[in-house]
């Protein structure tokens, strides 16, 4: 039995609205496969910029495991809930901490805290 072109048409339509899609590439699937993974991954540490990295020599401020540990469990609090930017203050070290990207903008220690005043921060951690 042979169908007419019109129904034919139709039944071709209706497998390709039912069927699942294929692409030609997988490099959409790979990226929204690294983004599920970054969302569902366990909150890594964090990291220092440059900037950070330079106060900290300047300052003669050492981090241990432990310090590190207490930073970012400060960071993990600040994300869970919403900031963005958050100053952190760890003993009497400053932080200020980048949130969504976990990285460390620039840290202070109490003797070069001059004008004690920090801009563009959405929160406190006392750590």
């Amino acid at each position: 039995m042979r169908l007419d072109p019109i129904r034919q048409a139709q039944e071709v339509r209706e497998s390709e609205r039912t069927a699942p899609r294929q692409t030609g590439s997988r490099a959409f699937a790979d990226a929204l496969q690294t983004a599920v993974s970054r969302q569902t991954a366990a909150p890594a540490g964090v990291e220092f910029s440059k900037h950070a990295l330079e106060r900290l020599e300047q300052r003669g401020i050492r981090l241990d495991d432990e310090t590190l540990g207490r930073l970012t469990g400060a960071v993990d609090r600040a994300q869970a809930k919403g900031s963005k930017t958050s100053l952190v203050l760890l003993d009497q070290t400053v932080f200020v901490v980048g949130v969504a990207d976990r990285k460390v903008v620039t840290v202070a220690d109490q003797d070069s805290l001059r004008e004690r005043v920090f801009t563009n921060i959405d929160s406190m951690v006392i750590a």
